[in-house]
């Protein structure tokens, strides 16, 4: 099995989740295929509880920290290459501060 580097396919989205989710970022790629993203936590001390949807809407419901849900944990300083829909909807909830994030549309791992 080849493991490829990722290959980024679009432009990186940002947004800065807090304890009221922001409004949810789209983030096409420029082939409109790419289903993995780049997921950066560049908060040091701040887990985002990330939500991604087809839509904002979904993506924002699914940003929670309530626990179980469909949401993902990203902690401090975290570096992650998920597999999601193309040109997925994300935003974040915390439980408390805020921290920055940056998603990049793309291929491999």
């Amino acid at each position: 099995m080849t493991i490829m580097a990722f290959n980024p396919q679009g432009d990186t989205q940002t947004f800065t989740g807090a304890v009221t989710p922001p409004a949810a970022v789209n983030v096409t790629s420029t082939t409109g295929a790419a289903t993995q993203y780049r997921i950066i936590n560049a908060s040091s001390q701040t887990t985002v509880f990330l939500g991604v949807g087809t839509t904002a809407a979904a993506a924002l419901a699914n940003a929670t920290t309530t626990l179980p849900a469909r949401t993902i944990p990203v902690l401090p300083g975290t570096d992650e290459i998920l597999t999601f829909t193309p040109n997925a909807w994300f935003t974040g909830a915390t439980a408390s501060s805020t921290a920055v994030m940056y998603i990049t549309p793309g291929t491999g791992s």
